[in-house]
């Protein structure tokens, strides 16, 4: 039984589509943070050496990172709807759009490293459509996030002294308005994710700003009309509190049919370019470009990396051969050039 957290690979979250667009640098570097052997962890007296199932703590991880990065934004929401209530209006849809889009940026640097920052049954379900995320982990991450959605609106509510009912998503203009503006404002959110996926290197650290103002436009422009949810997991929690599940269909279709849809949007524009990509040959002009690859498990993400480490060890070998080793004059005889 001591081997049970031992030979762990990698959940492959670097190869997962993310919402964040970080680096596969930076999410290695979050995940060995996340894997990191403390002895207090591993000591053998643990309660969970005496399980005789090998637990793969690794993706327990990713869900957990997910369920709470679902707490954290469905709390800010239980906070902003409080402080509209107190104040009687005083705080309306900006203060709102805005907390939803900071909040948005906290989670994606908070637990982007760690399980990609989905936080959002639709943007889970697309990126496995789209073959960029494995089916298999999409009912692990959708219930995760359903109870973080769950658990923060009880503590939320028990916290601000506020019901469930109040941080219910309905439809405000009618049911076909709010379908409609659920999936278009999805769609867009999608569609610059998928770009962000892509295109992390050229964004950078700058993505999940981006992102977090993706969701506060989003917001302003579905909050009239729909309440502005674009995630499943953000109206069922609610609903579930409060049991009325009333139209809670247009937000579990709506922002699902929306986010595949960007998500094949993006891909269908980017399938010529990625193609003429993968034909191409390597060389020197082509070291700054971002290669997207696809498979099974993992869609387009970042290899400028490898690619750059590749043609840095060239040139280390080609800097050896000529002032190391030298000039081949004879067998055996070098003649060194001048640095």
């Amino acid at each position: 039984m001591t081997d049970i957290f031992e030979n762990h690979t990698s959940p492959d979250s670097s190869n997962y589509a993310s919402s964040s667009g970080f680096s596969v640098d930076d999410k290695d570097i979050g995940y060995r943070a996340a894997t990191s052997k403390h002895t207090y962890l591993l000591d053998n007296k643990s309660a969970l050496h005496f399980f005789s199932i090998k637990i793969d703590l690794n993706y327990a991880r990713m869900a957990m990172a997910e369920m709470v990065g679902t707490f954290i934004l469905m709390f800010c929401v239980c906070g902003i709807s409080a402080s509209t209530q107190f104040q009687k209006g005083a705080v309306g849809l900006p203060e709102y759009a805005a907390t939803a889009g900071l909040t948005v940026v906290v989670i994606i640097f908070s637990i982007g490293p760690i399980s990609c920052a989905h936080v959002n049954p639709a943007v889970t379900i697309a990126f496995a459509t789209m073959g960029q995320f494995p089916w298999f982990k999409v009912p692990v991450y959708i219930i995760a996030q359903t109870v973080g959605s769950m658990s923060a609106t009880y503590i939320g509510c028990l916290v601000y002294g506020i019901k469930s009912d109040a941080i219910m998503t309905m439809p405000l203009q009618g049911c076909t308005s709010a379908f409609w503006v659920e999936l278009i404002a999805t769609f867009i959110i999608m569609f610059l994710v998928a770009a962000l996926t892509s295109e992390s290197q050229s964004v950078g650290h700058l993505s999940g700003f981006v992102a977090g103002i993706a969701i506060g436009l989003a917001v302003l422009i579905t909050g009239p009309v729909s309440g502005g949810s674009m995630n499943p997991a953000r109206s069922l929690g609610p609903a579930i509190l409060s049991w009325k599940f009333k139209n809670i269909w247009i937000y579990m279709v709506a922002p699902s049919g929306g986010a595949v849809a960007g998500a094949a949007m993006f891909r269908f524009l980017r399938l010529q370019d990625q193609h003429s990509t993968t034909l191409s040959s390597p060389n020197i002009s082509d070291a700054g470009r971002p290669i997207p690859f696809c498979s099974r498990r993992s869609g387009p993400m970042i290899l400028l990396v490898e690619k750059n480490w590749s043609l840095f060890s060239e040139r280390v070998e080609v800097f050896r051969q000529r002032y190391v080793l030298g000039t081949k004059i004879s067998d055996g005889v070098y003649r060194k050039l001048p640095l």
